[in-house]
């Protein structure tokens, strides 16, 4: 599904492509709506630089058991495994 924010949006909020995609994956992490790591992808970010993101909000980081696991393919994927 593609979602199309209209530029008149954009421009009200005055926010770029990018932060309004943080803006919403952040919204959905809070809310428990998207796993880290799927609100990270959204937001088009380095797991990481999300959890900075969430970090410089004062939004905690809730590690579940799936993110763990989509932890461990990664670093095999990646060949640390």
């Amino acid at each position: 599904m593609s979602i199309i924010v209209p530029d008149e949006i954009l421009t009200a909020t005055r926010m770029s492509e990018t932060e309004m995609r943080q803006e919403i994956a952040v919204m959905l992490f809070q809310r428990e709506k998207l796993t880290l790591a799927q609100a990270s992808r959204f937001a088009r970010m380095h797991r990481v630089a999300f959890q900075h993101l969430l970090a410089s909000r004062r939004i905690p980081v809730h590690y579940r058991v799936e993110d763990f696991e989509q932890d461990i393919q990664n670093l095999r994927e990646m060949g640390k495994l």
